[in-house]
């Protein structure tokens, strides 16, 4: 059963080597996800799953150890999903999106359960995420999501999407779901709406809420932004 959860941003300029001069334009956001993980690890949980999106439609596996690299971006940071590394193929490398997780849990010093990782991407319906999401939380007596995606990029004219109007009361019935517990609101967003507005995060909102069914959980909005032109949101649900 799901305890808990966090849903963190997933931009790899949280990374503070990758951000470098605009760092601590970030440190607000960074300083939420640090919140966000420590509810994680009060809920003391037998399992962590990390969910993000992928390029590719998903779903794809990661098992604890799964390496992933910022080196793409001119830093030389590496990090590890969890910390064991048996059984994870040497060939497999994590997408950014649960490379910044990975990066998280180091920075915070997870080792309260075993991790393990999940890529879905935008291809995927609300019905398979939903599934998805209720798969996972059989995992353990006691499951927590890590879940990580961005809102909209469509903020500003600056924003890698340009300016949509449509992006701002978008995202703010995102925080307000997500900062709600509000699984209906997150289970019948607008796919189609969501992928012109590049939010990356819709599908794995969705895969949150199937594993959120038949939980009782409270959401806490922690941090809600645009920085960048890009929506950001830190929630909790306990």
């Amino acid at each position: 059963m799901l305890v808990a959860a966090a849903v963190c941003p997933c931009p790899p300029l949280l990374v503070p080597d990758v951000a470098a001069g605009a760092a601590p334009e970030l440190d607000a956001a960074r300083a939420a996800c640090t919140d966000a993980l420590g509810v994680l690890a009060a809920a003391r949980p037998g399992r962590l799953v990390v969910v993000g999106p992928v390029e590719r439609t998903g779903p794809e596996t990661y098992p604890e150890g799964t390496r992933g690299s910022f080196r793409g971006f001119g830093v030389d940071v590496d990090v590890r999903l969890g910390q064991s590394d048996e059984g994870s193929p040497a060939e497999q490398r994590l997408p950014y999106s649960l490379a910044v997780a990975a990066w998280l849990l180091e920075r915070t010093g997870w080792s309260d359960a075993p991790v393990e990782g999940l890529g879905v991407g935008d291809r995927l319906t609300p019905e398979r995420c939903a599934r998805l999401g209720r798969d996972l939380a059989t995992r353990s007596e006691r499951v927590a999501l890590l879940v990580m995606g961005d809102a909209s990029a469509c903020r500003t004219l600056k924003a890698p999407g340009y300016l949509d109007e449509r992006a701002a009361p978008f995202d703010a019935e995102v925080a307000r779901a997500l900062g709600t517990a509000d699984m209906a609101a997150l289970t019948t967003l607008d796919t189609g709406l969501a992928r012109e507005l590049k939010a990356s995060g819709r599908a794995p909102w969705q895969v949150l809420a199937g594993a959120a069914e038949g939980a009782d959980l409270g959401g806490s909005l922690l941090f809600e932004d645009a920085p960048y032109g890009v929506g950001y949101i830190v929630a909790t649900w306990s």
